[in-house]
């Protein structure tokens, strides 16, 4: 896959901070017309690291739906650009995540990260970050939220409420197990609220994480601990 190289991730967190006010007033959340057939390949992507190292391993998995099948994997090591800084962190994981997207043959109808997309501090998080550079619908899959207020969701799989941020829509808190904590969804580039909770749920395979995410997950720590 390629991507849109119009920002270097070596910057100051001020100057980051710039690149995100510019880029979010590109962001469009409108789905293509291929999301409104069933969908038939979803990316998982996530990087494994530790704060205090300069290391990222990151992994993506491509799945066939709807039996989840691996249809192609993407590992890359890199060593990080940028220090770790909360609503920062996709200048530490997008460059070593990009290297691992330009080594897929296969283009995925929707990427799942395991991050935020719109919903985050300044409207951009890594999955609408991403999403742009990758030109791709792109959501963003959080096991905890990161700005917001919300109605904790029904109890029932499916069941969900919206996360609204400065009055506004961000996303969504999505019950995806019973008995277990909630997941946060929210678009991030290229891809309605709506539709990203029906590919989320679409993806639920019994467990509170998404299939992409979750394969995705293990995946990284996996390479990261060299198995």
């Amino acid at each position: 896959m390629k991507w849109r190289r119009v920002h270097p991730f070596k910057v100051s967190p001020a100057e980051a901070r710039q690149i995100q006010g510019e880029l979010r007033e590109k962001i469009f959340l409108e789905s293509p017309k291929h999301l409104a057939k069933p969908i038939k390949l979803v990316a998982g992507a996530d990087c494994s690291y530790a704060r205090n190292e300069a290391t990222m391993w990151a992994a993506i998995v491509v799945l066939g739906l709807p039996g989840f099948e691996v249809r192609e994997v993407s590992q890359v090591k890199e060593a990080a650009v940028f220090p770790y800084i909360p609503g920062l962190l996709t200048f530490r994981e997008a460059p070593a995540l990009l290297s691992a997207f330009e080594k897929l043959s296969l283009e995925p109808d929707v990427i799942m990260i395991d991050g935020q997309g719109i919903a985050h501090p300044q409207g951009l998080g890594l999955a609408a970050h991403l999403g742009f550079l990758l030109d791709r619908p792109t959501m963003g899959c959080a096991k905890s939220r990161l700005v917001g207020e919300y109605d904790e969701p029904g109890e029932e799989v499916g069941d969900y409420s919206p996360l609204i941020y400065q009055e506004k829509i961000v996303g969504a808190v999505l019950r995806t197990r019973k008995k277990t904590k909630p997941v946060f969804i929210s678009p991030g580039f290229k891809i309605s609220l709506e539709t990203a909770l029906k590919v989320a749920t679409v993806c639920l395979a019994g467990y509170r994480i998404p299939e992409p995410v979750r394969r995705a997950h293990i995946l990284s720590n996996r390479y990261r601990a060299g198995n």
